[in-house]
């Protein structure tokens, strides 16, 4: 059974229609809940886990357990919101677990249209932020990366994180402070290098 207009759910409402399906025993309808948040869900296990599989697995299982306890969401936040809660919680379990962690290099796609160099200096931005991103606490890692590069409200950030508004406020605020810090430093290090 389909819904006319939930295949590409637009809206909060719209995303509460799939879940009432879905919990009244349409579960096939399910997967238009996955196919939206997977690839978010995927990134944010990725930049907990630093190994493809094993965020790809705890991305599966977050995905699990979010569809064993659809009937336990209130609705009082968006659903993602409530997803990605659950999928960091599920990558910082497995983080618990894994007794030798990997680093994954991120691809990095270039447009066609840069020039050798810019292509080099792009790869080299990234590299170095990603380093001193690594170098944050997991919580504060995906606090900046929401709010600045998913570009999420503070009081989603929050509520994925679980805690305080006025502390996430003061986690963000730090947190960018220390990452401006450890690029500083990981940049006087390869000038040191050269």
């Amino acid at each position: 059974m389909t819904l006319t207009g939930v295949q590409d759910p637009n809206s909060m409402q719209e995303e509460f229609d799939v879940i009432d399906q879905v919990i009244k025993g349409d579960h096939d309808l399910y997967r238009v809940l996955v196919d939206r948040y997977k690839s978010y869900a995927f990134t944010i296990a990725l930049k907990i886990l630093k190994d493809k599989e094993e965020a790809e697995e705890a991305a599966q299982d977050a995905f699990i357990k979010a569809y064993k306890y659809l009937g336990k969401f209130d609705k009082r936040s968006k659903f993602s919101t409530w997803l990605y809660r659950i999928v960091f919680n599920t990558a910082v379990s497995y983080k618990r677990k894994m007794k030798v962690q990997h680093s994954s290099v991120e691809n990095i796609s270039i447009e066609d249209s840069l020039n050798h160099s810019s292509a080099i200096e792009l790869k080299d931005k990234r590299k170095f932020i990603n380093q001193a991103l690594n170098r944050l606490s997991d919580q504060d890692q995906v606090a900046v990366q929401m709010f600045y590069l998913k570009e999420l409200s503070l009081e989603e950030v929050s509520i994925l994180l679980n805690v305080n508004l006025n502390t996430i406020k003061v986690r963000i605020h730090r947190a960018r402070q220390r990452l401006a810090d450890e690029l500083k430093t990981i940049l006087k290090d390869e000038a040191l290098t050269l």
